[in-house]
């Protein structure tokens, strides 16, 4: 994966708008905001192609990203993205602003491994049933990871794997967890395989013969 889908160019945009956004969008633009750090939210504009490119990877989403504004260097976090209902195009960005000595709240995306390999799985006939996608973290911005991994391999057939079960980087820690063991919520549970229903004809009586 190359380094450049966490650095992107961008431009103070002083137009603004949706008759400016509009424009932009047909220039091959994407409007944008940047906010937080305790400074004045700043509109931006930014390349649509490069933008588009980045997003297609997950770490986008989770990585500590670089803006160039100018003369000036900003890491940020993507913290909302909204997209056109149908067609492939990226409408509109918000970014925060990171701070390096100030922890940051955002959410990292799961990484389920060793499924397929499972006992419970491949032996037993289970399957596994996500209950999230994401975990919200709480670090600082160093210490970022892109993923949790969530590994499978020992999981037992209808056993289910909590937030506190999940194996954490260090300085690394959980939101929902900091909050008390009643937020210890459901990550993943291996349930056995439901087959077809067949239907028992034997319980069936037999019409009396006339």
């Amino acid at each position: 994966m190359s380094d450049g889908i966490f650095t992107l160019d961008a431009e103070i945009r002083t137009d603004l708008g949706k008759g400016a956004s509009r424009r932009l969008r047909h220039a091959g633009k994407v409007p944008a905001v940047l906010y937080g750090a305790d400074k004045e939210a700043v509109s931006l504009t930014l390349t649509h192609n490069k933008v588009f490119q980045a997003q297609a990877f997950e770490a986008f989403y989770s990585h500590v990203l670089t803006l160039n504004i100018g003369d000036e260097k900003v890491e940020v976090l993507v913290k909302d993205m909204q997209r056109h209902a149908f067609k492939p195009l990226v409408m509109h960005l918000d970014f925060l602003r990171v701070d390096a000595n100030k922890e940051l709240h955002t959410n990292v995306p799961l990484h389920f491994i060793n499924e397929a390999t499972a006992e419970a799985v491949k032996v037993q006939g289970g399957h596994a049933e996500t209950h999230m996608a994401d975990v919200e973290i709480t670090c600082l911005p160093a210490n970022l990871p892109e993923f949790i991994e969530v590994d499978l391999q020992n999981i037992e057939l209808g056993q289910t794997l909590h937030i506190s079960d999940l194996v954490f980087p260090e300085g690394v820690s959980s939101v929902e967890l900091n909050k008390g063991e009643d937020h210890d919520l459901a990550v993943v549970t291996v349930k056995i395989a439901k087959g077809p229903k067949v239907e028992d004809d034997s319980a069936e009586e037999e019409a009396p013969a006339e």
